[in-house]
């Protein structure tokens, strides 16, 4: 139930940044191959996979799904009982061990059952999924983590309607798809928001209608937001992966029926920055893996 790819492009994502440098104490293995936005073509399978053959061309993904767990069947949760994503897992699943050493024969550790900063990988199955061989590969791994996620976040997590607003903090890769789901999805008001004005540009490219610069003003952002909106956005989307922040996006919603999606990495062990009572406004937060989105499963 294992597959072998060339790795024909990969792309870097913050996530092996952060894991380059330990941020996390308890997620650190070392030596280990990062990545996990990469495009590949299969070059062998294993026994048992029948999804998949040698030659096809693949996106592996992070947050895998066997298909058959309680999990999978319940179409509830994109989440996988065996192959979700795990940052503290770091050999492979049928025999707890690594499909990558050392000349001397010493394990190299996997990462988020991907690792694509290789020529080649061992994955399972389960998250490895097939696409069409005419796609723009170079561009393609992007769906492998980023994209995926950031437009999930807009379309299934927040589920953005029609003429609402949404803002969105942290303008990068996630930020940028986040945005351009929201913009597929109708909203009629797009704000986005970062320290950094030279993103502003490219975040008009995708949808952005507004632009907030924290260092520009002398209040705090969710008060802006508020003024700009008349009381708060419908839905907000915190892709920096920064507590600060995140009460900032929870606080830019509009009372009664604010939703604010978590999707940025947060250093352990920071916590929720709320108070339970706060949420007896109406508001309501939630995260997001992959973009709620089942990465084998068919879509019509």
């Amino acid at each position: 139930m294992e597959v072998r790819i060339k790795i024909l492009y990969t792309s870097i994502c913050h996530t092996d940044l952060s894991a380059w440098k330990g941020e996390n104490e308890a997620q650190r293995a070392y030596p280990r191959i990062l990545g996990h936005e990469a495009v590949g073509l299969v070059e062998s399978v294993g026994e048992g996979v029948t999804d998949l053959k040698a030659g096809d061309h693949v996106i592996p993904i992070f947050n895998g799904e066997c298909g058959h767990c309680p999990y999978c069947t319940t179409k509830t949760t994109n989440l996988c009982q065996t192959y979700r994503v795990n940052p503290f897992k770091s050999v492979m699943e049928n025999d707890g061990k690594c499909r990558f050493s050392t000349k001397d024969g010493e394990p190299i550790f996997h990462f988020l059952n991907t690792s694509t900063f290789t020529e080649y990988s061992v994955l399972d199955s389960a998250c490895v999924v097939k696409i069409d061989p005419n796609s723009p590969l170079k561009k393609m791994s992007l769906l492998s983590c980023g994209v995926s996620t950031g437009v999930g976040a807009a379309w299934n997590a927040a589920n953005v309607q029609a003429g609402s607003s949404v803002a969105i903090f942290g303008l990068g890769a996630l930020g940028l798809a986040a945005s351009e789901g929201a913009r597929a999805r109708g909203a009629s008001k797009i704000i986005g928001v970062d320290i950094n004005p030279g993103k502003f540009d490219k975040g008009k490219e995708m949808g952005m209608t507004h632009f907030v610069n924290p260092k520009d003003i002398s209040k705090p952002v969710h008060q802006r937001i508020r003024e700009m909106t008349g009381g708060g956005v419908d839905y907000s989307i915190e892709c920096a992966g920064n507590v600060e922040v995140l009460r900032e996006a929870f606080l830019s919603t509009h009372d009664g029926w604010g939703k604010t999606v978590v999707v940025g990495i947060y250093p352990t062990p920071k916590m929720l920055p709320l108070h339970p009572m706060e949420l007896f406004d109406g508001r309501s937060i939630s995260g997001t893996i992959f973009g709620d989105f089942q990465g084998k499963e068919p879509t019509s």
